[in-house]
């Protein structure tokens, strides 16, 4: 019950009545599994066996050297997609989250293909990066504008079950494609996977739509009577109330894209190389991927409690208490240092992982709101991406330097507590006119 005026908002009810809103939600996890697959965990798999097969034919001294010599290429197919990324921002404002997620998954799934047939550092990278651009533009910048419209003021919630793709892409995407290239090969196992994302890009295509609206019921599944009331209806002049240079002259925008930039650069960080990681600290390749799918599995109730902290007790928080637990659980590898530290920082990642994803769209809905949230998001994801990138530099410097990516840990937890203090001095409603709505009807100030 809000404190003013007893006004009881939609916005309070943490009930997962989304109706047909659940189609959307399947949707952007399932796009989320892909993207984990693809881009992140699987690299544990791609990367591993890409260095063993070729280390000697491209002429590097061991496998390790050539394994740091693809984090760094990693790094700059990240870099390259700042670019892509605003232009395929500036695509969706076009043509929406349904069409632009549905063509980049298609085209992910072919550079996906195209990446597993890699015989040199060239195409390597080329296929990386293609695959890196489009899974997230579909991922993240289609996804997220169609969760944003669908549930502007339940989105911590919505988030909290799209999320749990990022857990069941860990738990299920790093057994099968390594089951797939140990049986098939590296070529047509990552083929399999790649004709996996086209089909669903199909289909996706052909039952999606940008807003609850199209579908005949209104944003969060509310009714009419509450819509008008509780949510705002703006004019043609507030939706274009931002442009690119008033954005990139806001301090929360800068401020949205480093917080989540560290968040995903921490956890990209670890996800990316926790098989290498574990194999430091003593476990096999078999052990520790069987490690990360059972933890992963447990980590589904880890996306829908931060999901459910931020529906309740509002975004800030939830980022707090996410920072803490992420913090707790590299200490305890770093500092352990052995397979008892393994065993507890994989559980505890696996819970968080879900999390980060939660943030990338809740916390910049939170800010800016729905309205405009396109322009918004072209702009903040190509600042958040060149944040993030910076992990493959940290993991490649570790390795080289130390011939381990225990000191890499140390940096990720360096990087944490910054971005605890960032978090605390952000206004996370500034710009939300659903908020200032919300809080006309209970008597706050705006």
């Amino acid at each position: 019950m809000s404190e003013n005026n007893n006004v009881k908002l939609a916005s309070e009810n943490t009930k997962s009545n989304f109706g047909k809103g659940w189609l959307i939600i399947f949707y952007c996890m399932i796009m989320f599994w892909f993207l984990i697959g693809y881009s992140i965990d699987g690299q544990n798999i791609v990367i591993s066996v890409f260095a063993e097969s070729h280390w000697k034919a491209l002429g590097y001294e061991n496998v390790t050297a050539l394994h740091a010599e693809l984090l760094n290429l990693a790094m700059y197919a990240g870099l390259i997609g700042v670019i892509a990324y605003f232009v395929i921002g500036r695509i969706c404002m076009k043509i929406g989250g349904r069409a632009l997620s549905a063509i980049c998954l298609a085209l992910a799934g072919i550079s996906y293909i195209y990446y597993g047939h890699a015989t040199t550092t060239t195409s390597y990278f080329i296929g990386l990066t293609l695959v890196t651009i489009f899974i997230n533009g579909a991922a993240y910048i289609g996804g997220g504008n169609l969760v944003t419209q669908w549930f502007p003021k339940k989105k911590g919630l919505a988030n909290g079950y799209t999320t749990m793709g990022h857990n069941l892409g860990s738990a299920l995407y790093v057994p099968l494609i390594s089951g797939l290239i140990g049986a098939y090969g590296m070529a047509k196992g990552m083929t399999v996977t790649g004709i996996a994302g086209i089909c669903v890009a199909i289909v996706a295509y052909i039952v999606i739509r940008n807003t609850p609206q199209e579908r005949g019921i209104y944003p969060d599944n509310v009714t009419k009577e509450v819509y008008e009331r509780e949510y705002a209806q703006v004019s043609d002049e507030a939706e274009s109330r931002w442009t690119v240079a008033k954005l990139l002259k806001t301090k929360e925008m800068w401020l949205v894209a480093i917080i989540i930039g560290i968040n995903q650069l921490v956890t990209t960080g670890v996800m990316s190389q926790m098989v290498p990681r574990n194999m430091e600290l003593g476990f096999t390749q078999g052990k520790t991927v069987a490690l990360m799918t059972v933890c992963a599995i447990v980590g589904l109730a880890g996306s829908y409690g931060f999901g459910f902290i931020d529906q309740k007790m509002g975004v800030k928080t939830a980022v707090r208490a996410y920072l803490i637990w992420y913090v707790v659980a590299l200490l305890v590898n770093v500092l352990l240092n052995n397979k008892t530290g393994g065993y507890i920082c994989v559980a505890m990642v696996g819970i968080a992982i879900g999390a980060a994803a939660n943030f990338m769209t809740s916390l910049p809905a939170s800010v800016f709101g729905r309205h405009n949230f396109d322009l918004v998001y072209s702009i903040y994801f190509p600042i958040m991406e060149i944040v993030l990138m910076l992990n493959n530099k940290i993991n490649s410097m570790a390795l080289s330097m130390t011939g381990s990516l225990r000191g890499a840990y140390f940096v990720f937890i360096v990087l944490l507590a910054v971005n605890f203090v960032l978090i605390s001095v952000l206004n996370t409603r500034k710009y939300n006119l659903d908020y200032a709505k919300e809080d006309q009807l209970t008597g706050k100030e705006a």
